[in-house]
């Protein structure tokens, strides 16, 4: 694991958060919704850089790609369907079928993989939980995707359809932060880690002494503006100009 993902590893996705939304204004904090943990370990972090696989419904011109003997080690693998394919509410996908299952899981975690992201359905739950692997998905299913989608390309950028027609962008490469809170995601050409990793040890200590000022009585919000006042002296020290697209 690179030393950055062993840092984001003792870091939850709402410290993650925190940080991207006082940090560079991003009103969702690099939060993905929708996404459901189906397997691994709870309470631990997943963290690694996008290993991303597109999807394109089966009639596409693209040949059919092997995307599974190729997962780089410590990565996390991000699948997704083509836009056309996503919808904005639920199921937020247009097919029924599973675009992951468990011997691609076997075959991820052989490699070093640090767990899987699908924007769509999976299948062989009871094999990632065997396994201890951690998958995200929107939701089950059950039959192979042969006869709907197929993968078409890796390491490539994917947009994620959310609420109010949003797109979200994924660029391999980024570092994806997961636990039973859900999906974060940095963007690395835009985030300067050590600027980031200062503010967040800042943030969650000021969260800390907060806790202890509630657990003795003092009310909250007067501990918060206290508390916190030193992480405008910190954002003054950084550029925070990126605004997300």
């Amino acid at each position: 694991m690179s030393d950055i993902a062993l840092q984001l590893a003792a870091f939850s996705t709402c410290d993650v958060s925190d940080c991207l939304l006082n940090m560079y204004g991003d009103p969702e904090g690099g939060y993905i919704p929708n996404l459901h943990q189906w397997s691994g370990q709870h309470g631990d972090t997943l963290v690694g850089q996008a290993y991303t696989v597109l999807f394109a419904p089966h009639d596409d011109p693209r040949p059919e790609i092997n995307y599974i003997d190729a997962v780089p080690e410590g990565s996390v693998v991000v699948m997704a369907l083509t836009l056309p394919m996503q919808l904005e509410a639920a199921p937020y996908v247009r097919i029924s079928q599973a675009m992951y299952g468990g011997l691609m899981s076997r075959r991820a975690q052989n490699l070093g993989a640090k767990g899987t992201i699908v924007f769509g359905r999976i299948r062989d739950l009871a094999e990632h939980r065997e396994l201890n692997f951690p998958v995200y998905s929107y939701a089950l299913g059950t039959c192979s995707p042969k006869m709907a989608v197929k993968p078409v390309a890796v390491q490539v950028r994917l947009h994620i359809l959310c609420c109010e027609a949003k797109i979200q962008n994924i660029r391999p490469g980024d570092y994806m932060v997961g636990d039973e809170n859900g999906i974060v995601r940095i963007p690395t050409e835009k985030v300067v880690m050590q600027d980031f990793f200062h503010y967040m040890h800042k943030s969650v200590a000021a969260d800390r002494l907060i806790a202890q000022d509630v657990a003795e009585g003092k009310p909250l919000k007067s501990s918060q503006n206290s508390r916190r006042a030193v992480l405008k002296n910190v954002l003054s020290g950084f550029d925070t100009s990126w605004r997300p697209r």
